[in-house]
């Protein structure tokens, strides 16, 4: 008896010395996830504090849009936060293209998106459709998450702060998704380095809802307990407190199944040009790592993206949604007259929405952009192209007819969408990145493989972009306004710039025109349906 008392005491001891000694070592493995949380962590593990790449405040100057002359551009050391400087950038900001089958010049579109300075303007986005026909709030990020983080999220401007590394990104590997189109798959056409995968957006006051770190226990406990039977107590009881650290320490993750599960029954439709479509594939990529079983994802039509095609329909079966993907160059009508000669021209009605309105008017979320297409060399020189009813201008000022154009866009969104039904969101400008040259006369951005550190392009904010803010404020309904501009000042390193076409070995890809506009994927446009996800999560803690 005495013995057995004797060994019970030494199991007691040494049990109770292991969990002590586990729970130190979880203190101590997640030390990068624990810092942010817990101030008597810091004071144990002094931090080196370095400036984040942090989003500027509105630039006053009207031309800021105008091309942005040279810097010199340091490494970006890993695991560190980029710190911005003072000084010039040699990369040219510009609205620049790709090369799409429907430009109705026949050559390549020009590029770039549309984005906002810091206006984070309210819309109501709810999930599930309850009796009386509005949209209810989705499941829960995560029940037990730390309520402090939950209210940081409730406040955080999402598009101040700083890109970070991360060797927990991309949230989907490349090469995996099969919707990434030719044009963005820049690891499959050749693009050797990869580090450009590893940033992930990081705003100054919260966490975005995120992919969470990872502990695994099994071969540590594997060395430390020999015996068998101790390894499977230990390991049960180590998963366990390692899931509820995680759910008080760590920031809520980026989870695929719960954005899902907020789209349940429901309509998601990105309404624009080729740059929608680029975060269309991502939208896609990013969802389909929360099915267990991929099958139950498929176009309705049985049509593979490409860019010739403008409408896509993608089904969740097990979810009952669709994301969809509506092309619109414009956001109002494109149309041709015949001149004098018998040929056609193309004109653009600026007072009359786009003739895709009519798909738009059921979907529960819509995400629009334009502005690709609005540095194109006729759409830019407004000469016998912009109409207003029945009349055609024989010269018209570009930036005046995108604030006409937009205007009557967002008649249209307060007269055909009901905000206590439908959440609509306008995706801000994305900043292209090109070197001596714009997208028709020889820029590049081959070999960029860091973000901008510094220069004059960080504080980047076309003037097209207030005239956005501005047309949005003055709208009945309610508009979530995606700023991803200066997000997108940063990423010179995530353009496809020659690896946008894949080639046989051995062939020389040519560089005389480089995609220095659109976004390799995995890659940049994640972090915007990241923000889109992390709308969702914000206004259901607004509204908790």
């Amino acid at each position: 008896m005495a013995n057995s008392s004797s060994f019970d005491n030494r199991y007691a001891v040494i049990t109770s010395i292991f969990l002590v000694s586990f729970l130190v070592t979880v203190f101590l493995f997640n030390k990068r996830a624990l810092e942010p949380s817990l101030s008597f962590y810091r004071d144990f593990f002094p931090q080196t504090t370095a400036s984040p790449l942090t989003s500027f405040p509105s630039s006053t100057h009207p031309d800021s849009e105008q091309p942005v002359d040279s810097a010199t551009y340091q490494p970006v050391p890993r695991n560190e936060t980029i710190e911005p400087q003072t000084g010039d950038a040699s990369t040219k900001v510009e609205e620049s293209g790709e090369n799409e089958k429907d430009n109705p010049d026949g050559g390549f579109e020009p590029g770039g998106g549309l984005g906002d300075n810091s206006t984070n303007l309210e819309a109501s986005s709810k999930n599930e459709k309850g009796p009386d026909g509005n949209l209810e709030a989705g499941a829960d990020l995560n029940g037990n998450e730390d309520d402090k983080l939950m209210e940081s999220l409730k406040s955080c401007d999402l598009y101040k702060g700083t890109w970070v590394k991360d060797e927990e990104y991309p949230i989907y590997e490349a090469g995996s998704c099969p919707y990434v189109d030719e044009a963005f798959d820049c690891q499959g056409n050749g693009r050797k380095d990869s580090d450009y995968l590893k940033w992930r957006w990081k705003p100054n006051d919260c966490d975005l809802p995120r992919k969470g770190d990872r502990f695994e226990v099994n071969s540590f406990l594997y060395n430390l307990v020999p015996d068998l039977s101790f390894q499977i107590f230990f390991m049960s009881a180590s998963q366990t407190l390692v899931t509820c650290c995680k759910m008080i320490l760590l920031p809520p993750r980026f989870n695929a199944t719960d954005f899902l599960t907020r789209l349940r029954g429901k309509r998601l439709m990105l309404v624009g040009d080729s740059m929608n479509r680029n975060q269309f594939e991502s939208m896609l990529c990013l969802l389909r790592e929360g099915l267990s079983d991929k099958s139950k994802m498929f176009e309705i039509h049985g049509n593979k993206i490409t860019k010739g095609r403008g409408y896509y329909v993608f089904r969740f079966v097990d979810y009952e949604c669709t994301v969809e993907f509506v092309r619109s160059h414009f956001l109002v009508k494109e149309g041709v007259r015949i001149n004098g000669q018998g040929s056609s021209n193309p004109t653009l009605s600026i007072d009359v929405i786009d003739k895709t309105a009519g798909r738009w008017k059921s979907a529960d979320i819509l995400v629009f952009n334009t502005g690709h297409w609005w540095a194109h060399g006729k759409t830019a020189r407004g000469k016998n192209y912009y109409k207003e009813g029945d009349y055609l201008y024989p010269k018209f000022d570009a930036v005046e007819a995108y604030r006409r154009a937009l205007k009557t866009w967002a008649k249209w969104i307060d007269q055909n969408v009901d905000p206590k039904k439908q959440l609509v969101l306008y995706r801000g400008y994305s900043s292209a990145h090109f070197r001596g040259g714009d997208w028709d006369s020889g820029g590049t951005c081959n070999g960029e493989t860091a973000p901008v550190l510094s220069g004059a392009i960080l504080n980047n904010y076309p003037v097209k972009m207030k005239i956005v803010e501005e047309v949005i404020q003055e709208m009945k309904n309610p508009v979530t306004l995606l700023n991803v501009t200066r997000l997108t000042n940063f990423r010179k390193d995530g353009h496809p710039s020659i690896f946008g076409k894949n080639v046989t070995a051995g062939i020389k890809v040519s560089t005389r025109r480089q995609d220095c506009s659109h976004w390799c994927l995995p890659g940049v446009p994640d972090a915007w349906n990241e923000l889109i996800y992390a709308n969702l999560v914000q206004q259901t803690v607004s509204k908790g």
